[in-house]
């Protein structure tokens, strides 16, 4: 679970993050934390929707490069 100082960072700095919530890049959030507690973040995206997710997912900075979860590489693939 990220902690309450690294979203406090992201919240004031307004710095856009990213939420992994699976292996498929497609199921990323991407957007800037409003608000969280104990249990969930929100976080809107640009499209101004507010999106409530857990806090258990991993959230990273936009600008750094996807983690790959699957240890696949593109290559691998047929």
């Amino acid at each position: 679970m990220i902690s309450d100082e690294v979203l406090d960072v992201y919240r004031v700095s307004g710095e856009k993050v990213r939420v992994i919530r699976d292996s498929l890049k497609e199921n990323d959030v991407v957007g800037i934390v409003l608000a969280w507690d104990d249990e969930h973040l929100l976080i809107r995206r640009p499209n101004r929707n507010i999106v409530k997710l857990s806090r258990s997912y991993n959230v990273q900075p936009f600008k750094e490069p996807r983690p790959d979860m699957l240890g696949v590489q593109q290559d691998d693939v047929i």
